[in-house]
């Protein structure tokens, strides 16, 4: 299993622990990699990374999205689906470090298969304002 199918999975467990809201993450990890029947210990640690990161930075993450979207804008207005999109954009960026063309890119494309029409711009511009605050340099993950 690829980086793009893992970070898709780690999107639908991030989504689904949203609207459940259940704080067992361990039990509903264990849950959601038997439903999924992931083999790959590669794939199961880094969906465990990416949900443990954004719950640990949450605080961090939601401020970054609250400031970098319209200020006649409030969170509660976002979509779950983008909502989870941009906080696993933004941990993958800000805390995996990974390289943000890449993150963006694929953040992208999910918003693309699960959000709505407006959804990729919204997220692409969210994102892109984000790496520009924090001067991310281009080269970052390579």
């Amino acid at each position: 299993m690829n980086r793009s199918e893992g970070r898709e999975l780690a999107f639908k467990l991030l989504y689904s622990l949203q609207i459940t809201e259940d704080n067992d993450l361990d039990e509903q990890i264990n849950l959601f990699v038997e439903s999924e029947e992931i083999q790959s210990e590669a794939t199961i640690s880094y969906i465990k990374d990416i949900v443990y990161g954004v719950e640990k930075n949450k605080a961090s993450i939601v401020k970054n999205i609250e400031k970098n979207i319209k200020k006649e804008w409030s969170i509660s207005r976002i979509s779950k689906v983008d909502l989870t999109l941009l906080k696993l954009g933004i941990y993958e960026i800000l805390y995996s470090k990974l390289p943000y063309k890449v993150v963006i890119n694929e953040v992208v494309e999910l918003a693309k298969k699960y959000g709505e029409d407006s959804s990729k711009s919204f997220i692409n511009g969210v994102l892109a304002s984000i790496v520009k605050e924090n001067k991310i340099d281009e080269n970052q993950g390579e």
